[in-house]
């Protein structure tokens, strides 16, 4: 994991840009002072994500992906993902308000009955391309004194360096759903009709749910990966 992990930094700062050539396996063995098969497996991991593809005879090459990859394994903040893939994002809040939690949107969120929170939209956007649309809702007495201003940065860096409060878990449903009228007017659709919905039900350390967010994303641009091991 430690060489799969330093391959995909060097893929994401440019080190090994789009369509160039990586070292061969035996020169691999070289840099990083281990086994071919470890080599090997660093590699499948690269190809599972969709950064590289093996060419028989010919070697391991980049692919031109301009996907930002979220981990399913990971609880992160956006602002730490799209670091994380070198790309640089530009956030806006169309939308941002306060309510109670209703009947309907307790089934939703499932978030506590009648309990206050903040409900905001914000919509992310790489290369003048709008890509996300986060629905987002939080429980106002967790995070009193949340304001636009920072929705447009980090809610997440608000949360653990203002507040000082630990997130602990999340559920997460991924599907695929047909575009709302909502997706159409936020998102650069072209031609697609469908996108890939992200849900998190996100708890802080105690155990308290205090997040439900509903991310829409444009089928195109993003990838999400998991590792999995045999038990």
């Amino acid at each position: 994991m430690t060489i799969y992990d330093d391959i995909k930094g060097k893929i994401a700062s440019g080190q090994y840009g789009p369509g160039a050539k990586l070292p061969s396996e035996h020169e691999f063995c070289g840099i990083y002072d281990t086994s071919r098969g470890t080599i090997r497996n660093a590699l499948d991991l690269l190809v599972e994500e969709g950064l590289v593809n093996r060419h028989p005879g010919k070697g391991v090459y980049v692919l031109d992906n301009n996907a930002i990859s979220f981990s399913f394994g990971g609880l992160v903040s956006f602002k730490e993902a799209s670091e994380s893939s070198g790309q640089h994002f530009d956030t806006a809040v169309p939308y941002f308000a306060e309510m109670n939690i209703t009947d309907k949107l307790h089934q939703r969120t499932r978030l506590p009955l009648g309990e206050q929170v903040y409900c905001l939209h914000r919509v992310r956007k790489l290369d003048g391309e709008r890509i996300i649309l986060d629905i987002n809702y939080f429980l106002k007495e967790k995070l009193e004194g949340l304001t636009k201003e920072i929705a447009e940065r980090s809610i997440y860096d608000f949360i653990e360096q203002e507040l000082g409060l630990k997130i602990g878990f999340a559920q997460r449903i991924i599907q695929v759903e047909p575009a709302t009228a909502k997706d159409r007017e936020h998102l650069d659709m072209k031609s697609y009709s469908f996108v890939v919905v992200v849900k998190n039900f996100v708890h802080l350390h105690d155990g308290t749910l205090f997040e439900y967010t509903e991310s829409r994303h444009h089928p195109e641009r993003f990838v999400f990966t998991d590792f999995a091991r045999r038990r």
